[in-house]
């Protein structure tokens, strides 16, 4: 039986995951800080599906975050051969009166956690000639967003990186395949966050489910693809950005996220 690690498994996207990945017979790893959570979940998960659980709560904003959760897993002799690096932090407000401690945490969490894991794990898969790894990265990805700078430019990070690695995995022929989801708007409690600033305002028809975006970034990386951006009109706004110049794209981006800011940043 194949073994499935998800981080952030505790609410939205990453709970999903964790609900796809056990309907298809995965024994899973739950990461996240919330042990607790993570605890009523595998026991809900185990009992419906029959399958291993294990619990380890973590906090990737924390210094060696990621190595620790990979001595973990392998003190505890756990195989992991689908890895999803869901966690991520979100803040919205104006660069300059968001609090820099919570802009540190986002962009280890985001990048310097993601990578890591993405590293140790994807040397362990190589090993076996054999893994899959989904890297979560936004429709944010694919331009600057004024007000959202620093999410946005993370998340650009993870698109870029993850694009490049999959070409080179590829080329080594190791049995490693890695992809970028590019998900926009979702149903999801970090569109209604107080602990990241400003609540970004979005009409629920601009927004997807979460299980259709966690069932759709599971089914393009075990078919090997490079990125997969959920949705036809998110995959057209992803075409349209190579259409302007990127300040164009600030500008209009940065005047709808004003417009929906629908509180000022509580972070200071």
């Amino acid at each position: 039986m194949s073994t499935a690690l998800i981080t952030g498994a505790s609410d939205g996207i990453g709970l999903e995951f964790c609900k796809i990945l056990a309907g298809r017979g995965y024994d899973l790893i739950l990461v996240a800080r919330r042990e607790a959570v993570l605890n009523e979940i595998g026991a809900t998960l185990s009992a419906e599906h029959g399958i291993k659980c294990t619990v380890i709560s973590s906090d990737l904003s924390k210094p060696n975050a990621a190595h620790a959760l990979f001595k973990a897993t392998q003190k505890e002799y756990l195989q992991v051969d689908f890895l999803i690096n869901n966690a991520g932090l979100l803040h919205n407000g104006f660069f300059t009166e968001l609090d820099l401690g919570s802009q540190e945490n986002m962009m280890t969490v985001n990048m310097l956690a993601l990578t890591s894991l993405t590293h140790l794990y994807a040397n362990d898969m190589a090993s076996r000639n054999s893994g899959h790894i989904l890297n979560v990265a936004s429709l944010a990805a694919w331009m600057p967003i004024p007000n959202q700078n620093i999410y946005a430019a993370t998340k650009a990070f993870v698109l870029s990186f993850t694009q490049a690695l999959h070409n080179e995995l590829k080329a080594a022929g190791n049995g490693v395949t890695v992809t970028a989801l590019c998900p926009g708007y979702t149903a999801t409690k970090m569109m209604d966050n107080p602990d990241q600033g400003a609540k970004l305002s979005i009409p629920s028809s601009m927004m997807q489910s979460a299980y259709e975006v966690a069932e759709q970034g599971v089914d393009a990386c075990l078919a090997g693809k490079a990125t997969m951006v959920p949705g036809l009109s998110n995959r057209i706004t992803a075409g349209i950005t190579h259409l302007f110049s990127k300040m164009a794209l600030a500008k209009t981006a940065g005047s709808f996220y004003r417009k929906n800011l629908s509180q000022p940043s509580q972070q200071k």
